[in-house]
């Protein structure tokens, strides 16, 4: 077993585990990448120290500094383990109606906490989080949704670990929510293996599956754009929130997986592309444990007060 310098060299490197026992098709392989393992607990662990090492390398994020950025949890949750590490300041705007681990988490790495309206969901942070960026110039704004740090992150790394682990993908299945996950892997994919098929997973339009985004809804990332996802998509599949709660359920229930809620989306989407194939290799992210979710109920309470619950509290 080897001994790392810091928790820093344990982001990344995530395992790969089989679940084909929920494909509907018996030639159709899916294989889960679990982020939940990432020190902080997300795939966001990626981009949050991407970002921070980039704005270190330009001069941008010093010593004495403080980080301002709109989170609705995980992202969060890793720049501020990250700050409580290097000594920086950092304050989350998050909306109120996250589930109360995340907030206890942002604390208990030191982050203070800006509160923004529930009913604004993610959207609403990002324009608090804006504001006040431009009130106080002297913080640092990294902006997840528009900083080519988070896709190239996963070029960089999320992407060669699954084509070196998985050689046999044919296609990759990712929620859209900032894109950089779809963006970097699938740029990444593509360049090697230009038949890989890159598939969105997105709520339909107007409903909420929390960490995911319909473009159809009119916001559109600014990495999105400015890596041609639009060229880079082969498609999306749309989950709706009572789908995403059951198959997050199937998957702790017949994997012994406990992932967040947009992981049950992503499965959802998985099963969703084996449904529409003879045979292929599939390859979704996990992006989170489920651990931060437990007092929800989502997990454990019936599937439609579950399913109500869903509209008031962001999951991811």
């Amino acid at each position: 077993m080897a001994v790392y310098s810091s928790i820093f060299d344990l982001i990344g490197e995530t395992p790969i585990v089989d679940v084909s026992g929920l494909s509907p098709k018996p030639a159709v392989r899916i294989l889960a990448k679990l982020e939940g393992q990432n020190p902080a607990g997300s795939v966001k662990d990626r981009i949050a120290r991407k970002m921070i090492e980039e704005a270190e390398a330009d001069g941008t994020l010093v010593r004495g500094r403080t980080i301002i950025e709109p989170s609705s949890g995980n992202t969060g949750i890793a720049l501020a383990m990250i700050c409580r590490l290097k000594g920086y300041g950092i304050k989350i705007v998050l909306p109120e109606n996250v589930s109360i681990e995340r907030r206890q988490l942002l604390e208990v790495f030191g982050a203070e906490v800006i509160l923004s309206p529930g009913a604004e969901g993610s959207n609403g942070a990002v324009r608090r989080a804006q504001a006040l960026a431009a009130e106080h110039p002297d913080w640092v704004f990294l902006y997840q949704y528009g900083n080519e740090a988070n896709p190239r992150a996963h070029y960089e790394t999320t992407g060669p670990e699954i084509l070196r682990d998985v050689p046999d993908i044919t296609h990759f299945v990712s929620g859209l929510g900032t894109s950089g996950t779809l963006m970097g892997v699938g740029t990444f994919l593509k360049e090697r293996k230009p038949d890989v098929q890159i598939l969105a997973v997105e709520p339909p339009s107007g409903e909420l599956v929390e960490g995911l985004r319909s473009l159809d809804d009119g916001y559109i990332p600014p990495v999105f754009e400015k890596w041609g996802g639009l060229d880079l998509l082969d498609g999306k599949r749309i989950v709706r929130p009572r789908e995403s709660i059951e198959w997050t359920r199937r998957l702790v229930a017949e994997t012994g997986i406990f992932a967040g809620l947009s992981s049950g989306a992503a499965l959802a989407g998985a099963v969703k592309v084996a449904e529409r194939i003879d045979e292929g290799v599939i390859v979704f992210v996990v992006c989170d444990a489920g651990w931060k979710y437990l007092s929800t109920g989502a997990y454990t309470d019936d599937l439609d007060a579950a399913e109500r619950r869903a509209e008031q509290i962001i999951y991811f």
